[in-house]
């Protein structure tokens, strides 16, 4: 196989995107992007110091050796376009496959009002898995993002929540899947099923990643952390969170979140899953009193319980991704100060 150094990301313009495709770019890879912007922010808006050609259904974005392909695209018909006449979407040989893109938004947005929406993912991951197979000769290893909540619900509630570890959740006859708490993880459980299916009969380097609870300064303020981190910003007394607060979850900034990518896909590629989390629980309520520390004001912390507040708690047993020599560099609150200065130079421009 001719593998160039040119990289495909799958929701390349999506938060988690924009910055696995920064890193790419920083390491010299050619980058090719295809999104159809459902969430994702245009390139125009972020790759900013780059000089843009349109090329066809490409643009393409340079600035000195960085060089990105962007392919406007919904990428069900894409793919089945592909499938129908290989090579009409121009593709060369890739080094690696990024796939993250996927329908998705916060609680309130997808899971809890509009599931069905959701479930076009299973479209979206039929395709792509199909495409990667007939592939295999172009594609040097490839990666799958899944999700924290395809873990059994069961070992997500109160009084019975447990650290997460990897065999849990394993596709052989010893092992056990249970319940996800969604329709959402219902996919990416299938997904993994997939990846594996995917290295076992067809010899596609693949590996799965769980990724916990991803945040970052430029993340949309409809989700959780920027959300409360923008209500610190207006220094709301009381400051509010939903459900109980006391439901927690593993948060991991996003820059540990795609230094976590890169090293599971050159070290895994049996279509197995690595969890991408930090290997600690914070709750809701610690959350909204650590960005009222920064911001520097003592409000009453309270739950909304008339809002829905998902399952009890996550974590994730960090052992296996740790082997492979990654280390998580931003601590929480270093992080969360960075989202809240970023939130605040939002809402001062509006």
């Amino acid at each position: 196989m001719d593998s160039r150094g040119t990289i495909l990301v799958t929701g390349g313009a999506g938060f988690l995107g924009r910055h696995l495709v920064s890193s790419l770019l920083k390491d010299g890879h050619e980058v090719w992007i295809v999104d159809n912007l459902f969430t994702g922010k245009h390139p125009d808006t972020w790759l900013t110091d780059f000089k843009k050609t349109v090329d066809g259904a490409s643009t393409i974005y340079e600035n000195g050796s960085q060089r990105v392909i962007f392919i406007e695209a919904d990428l069900i018909d894409l793919l089945r376009e592909e499938l129908r006449a290989p090579g009409s979407a121009g593709f060369p040989d890739f080094e690696e496959v990024y796939h993250l893109a996927a329908i998705v938004g916060g609680r309130a947005v997808l899971i809890e009002q509009d599931p069905m929406l959701v479930a076009t993912n299973h479209m979206i991951d039929s395709l792509f898995f199909q495409w990667a197979v007939k592939n295999t000769d172009h594609i040097g290893r490839a990666l799958y993002v899944s999700s924290s909540v395809a873990y059994p619900k069961s070992i997500q509630n109160q009084g019975h929540e447990a650290t997460h570890t990897e065999d849990m959740l394993v596709f052989e006859d010893s092992g056990t899947i249970g319940l996800p708490e969604s329709i959402y993880g219902w996919i990416k459980l299938a997904g993994e099923y997939l990846a594996v299916v995917a290295a076992r009969k067809y010899g596609l380097k693949i590996c799965c990643v769980r990724p916990f609870n991803g945040y970052g300064d430029d993340q949309d303020l409809s989700y959780p952390i920027p959300s409360i981190a923008a209500r610190a910003a207006r220094r709301e007394d009381p400051l509010t969170v939903w459900g109980s607060g006391d439901q927690s979850r593993d948060f991991i900034y996003v820059d540990d979140f795609v230094a976590a990518l890169r090293v599971v896909i050159t070290h895994v590629s049996d279509g197995s899953a690595v969890n991408v989390g930090s290997g600690v629980n914070t709750s809701f309520k610690q959350v909204a009193a650590i960005f009222a520390k920064l911001e520097g004001y003592e409000p009453e912390v309270k739950g909304l319980s008339e809002k829905v507040e998902g399952s009890f708690a996550l974590r994730a047993d960090m052992s296996k991704l740790k082997s492979f020599g990654w280390k998580q560099t931003v601590s929480i609150e270093e992080g969360f100060g960075r989202v809240l200065k970023n939130v605040k130079q939002r809402l001062a421009s509006k």
